[in-house]
């Protein structure tokens, strides 16, 4: 079950969206463009602040779309009652072209209280570019 959008862009605003009046992003203008209208993230930055948005949203159906077939799980989990609390993104790499494919590296950390327990996600990502359209990879580890 996907949550209901919010006004304010959970990933905080990616660099391209419109800001308003006091700084904040409105969802639409942002990640909103991507999770509900279809249009693609024109990099593995933007790929990676929708997806953190999705995961807020617990919108499966997204996280699944842009998770490159051969490492997409069968089911997405979320965390009962999970209160995401930021993204900071760290680091963006474009990484070059492999097989053909553009590939990026991107490390950020999100966070995230869970049953009153605050909790941070520290990662570094790889991404890839199949047909105009960016995927997660994995985690490098």
């Amino acid at each position: 079950m996907t949550l209901p959008a919010p006004d304010a862009c959970p990933c905080g605003g990616s660099p391209t969206a419109i800001r308003r009046k006091g700084g904040a992003v409105g969802y639409t203008d942002c990640c909103g463009r991507f999770i509900e209208k279809g249009q693609l993230p024109p990099d593995a930055l933007h790929l990676m602040r929708s997806r953190y948005t999705a995961f807020v949203l617990e919108n499966e159906s997204y996280l699944k779309h842009t998770w490159q077939a051969g490492y997409r799980p069968n089911t997405v989990e979320f965390e009962v009652g999970a209160k995401w609390l930021g993204l900071d993104i760290k680091d963006y790499v474009p990484t070059g072209v492999h097989e053909g494919h553009e590939t990026a590296e991107l490390e950020f950390v999100a966070r995230v209280r869970v049953a009153g327990r605050a909790q941070r996600l520290h990662e570094r990502s790889r991404f890839v570019c199949e047909e105009g359209q960016w995927r997660y990879l994995c985690a490098v580890t």
